[in-house]
């Protein structure tokens, strides 16, 4: 057994978990008429109320038991320090400096006169762009940006354009592209003019299949109409910590924004991979997504355990994953804008916690990152509810809920009851008595995190709010939640298939089933 289900704090949650296992949430509100309010967090204009959990005030102090046998107040520490965490790339994890303030940060290898000059040029662009004056090599207007790259360069510029599309300012509408299937880039470019078409391609490495594919076709589809000299070149910016590579496909060098080492992929939209949420919603509003993100970074910094939002839904989804056996999470923004959440959420916590070998290169017996899901309410209603509701699994579920939007509607009102109707049914259920296919269990747990409005100032607190989670539950289950070598290894091994595929190579070494595969694919003409 690992030191973690051996450890004090570990075995004094097993014990607590049978005491409480035959509570419900009826009873446990019953018991106490202050819950509601004892049970709630206010962080960087959020409000997460958490009453709703099959937890009591000593489920939640042997919880933060746990948090601190982790040395989580050291970790974050660590982290803002600019210590290398991420151990086995032997690389800081510093994007919360790209939403700093600070003069000079970390203490240890100050990276600010970096952020600020890439910032700086990020605004020049984004001017240029959006007053027309970026030109297309026939000296047209731009009037239409395509965003080409996959996961983090892609899900995170891809979200917060969506959730941001009530403050776009005048300038070119934005596009994003990221399957290597070519009907993705198709269906972008329809009824686009080449001549007045841009291309942003974001690759960290440069290396990327899908990313290199797509903008590769991208840029035949420039020589076509424009011609092959350096027409498509003036069509081009890049986001990478590879310039050369960027200037091999002929990005012109003053076009080619950085990246860093110390910045993973899935937390990146705050550097220039977030230009095209720049490019939708204006400069300002981009710098105002900072500034809701670093009010969060101060209060998973400063605060106590117990009283610290992202640590508190990391501990609550520790709770279930490893104490009732849950195995997922589902994820349900009451915002249409929203609806790309879900998808976001799900690569930042299953990407990064998604591990089976602890940070001393141990396997794990513990289960670790549930399965991340979700889709926007009031659909989602009408398509998985009535699993959550009667059905024989317990998911934990986030309801995102927005207090109003611009017009106040009723719509926006109808939106809030049923976002609050869902969270109340899954809590206390409906009885039926005398018709049991009617009756609702209920005592099934959630969150519900609320936004007064849908600013990018909450959107800013809100993406950092489950970064800050993300990682603090790495640290309670020992792991680390900065690489992802799982992913590695398959693109590895898909560049060692494709040749065999497209040339007919030799297929010694398969195993049968892919061997048998190649057979019919080769076949199928």
């Amino acid at each position: 057994m690992s030191k973690l289900t051996l450890s004090p704090a570990w075995k004094a949650l097993a014990a607590h978990r049978k005491k409480i296992a035959a509570a419900n949430l009826a009873d446990l509100f019953a018991a106490d008429p202050s819950r509601a309010e004892r049970f709630l967090i206010e962080a960087g204009g959020l409000v997460l109320d958490y009453s709703k959990h099959r937890v009591d005030a000593e489920a939640m102090r042997l919880l933060a038991g746990l948090a601190a046998q982790a040395q989580l107040p050291r970790w974050i520490a660590s982290m803002f320090a600019g210590d290398p965490i991420n151990s086995t790339e032997a690389r800081a994890v510093l994007h919360v400096a790209l939403r700093s303030e600070d003069t000079t940060f970390p203490e240890r290898g100050d990276v600010m006169p970096a952020v600020r000059s890439a910032r700086e040029r990020m605004r020049r662009f984004v001017d240029e762009v959006q007053r027309g004056t970026l030109k297309g090599s026939d000296g047209r207007t731009i009037t239409d940006v395509v965003n080409i790259g996959i996961g983090g360069s892609d899900l995170g510029p891809r979200m917060l354009a969506r959730a941001m599309r009530k403050f776009r300012e005048a300038g070119p509408k934005v596009h994003f592209v990221s399957n290597i299937d070519p009907a993705d880039l198709e269906a972008a470019l329809a009824g686009l003019t080449p001549g007045t078409t841009f291309f942003i391609v974001a690759s960290k490495t440069f290396t990327t299949a899908e990313t290199l594919a797509n903008a590769a076709r991208a840029r035949a589809w420039l020589a076509s109409a424009l011609g092959n000299s350096n027409g498509p070149s003036r069509h081009f910016a890049a986001v990478t910590a590879n310039p050369a590579g960027a200037e091999a496909l002929g990005v012109p060098p003053e076009r080619v924004f950085p990246m860093w080492d110390w910045v993973g992929g899935r937390y990146s939209v705050w550097s220039a991979v977030g230009l095209p949420v720049a490019l939708a919603a204006g400069m300002s509003a981009f710098e105002e997504l900072l500034h809701g993100a670093r009010a969060m970074d101060a209060h998973f910094r400063n605060e106590p355990l117990e009283l610290n939002m992202p640590v508190v839904l990391a501990l609550l989804e520790i709770w279930y994953v490893n104490f009732f056996g849950a195995q997922t999470r589902a994820v349900i923004p009451y915002s249409e804008d929203l609806r790309d959440l879900p998808a976001y959420l799900q690569q930042l916590e299953m990407e990064s916690n998604g591990k089976r070998v602890d940070r001393d290169g141990n396997e794990v017996d513990y289960a670790t990152a549930p399965v991340v899901w979700g889709a926007s309410g009031t659909p989602s209603q009408h398509s998985f509810h009535q699993l959550l509701h009667q059905g024989t699994h317990l998911i934990p579920v986030d309801f995102i809920v927005i207090g109003r939007n611009e017009e106040s509607s009723a719509e926006q009102g109808a939106l809030v009851a049923n976002a609050l109707a869902q969270s109340a049914a899954l809590a206390f259920g409906n009885p039926a008595p005398d018709a049991p296919y009617k009756a609702l269990p209920g005592n099934r747990p959630s969150s519900t995190v609320l936004l007064e409005r849908l600013t990018p100032r909450a959107l800013g607190a809100l993406i950092a709010l489950h970064e800050h989670k993300v990682f603090a539950e790495g640290v309670i289950w020992n792991l680390n939640s900065f690489d992802q070598w799982g992913v590695e290894h398959g693109k590895n091994l898909a560049r060692t298939l494709l040749p065999r595929l497209l040339e007919g190579g030799d297929t010694a070494g398969l195993d049968a089933s892919t061997r048998g595969l190649f057979a019919r694919l080769r076949n199928r003409d």
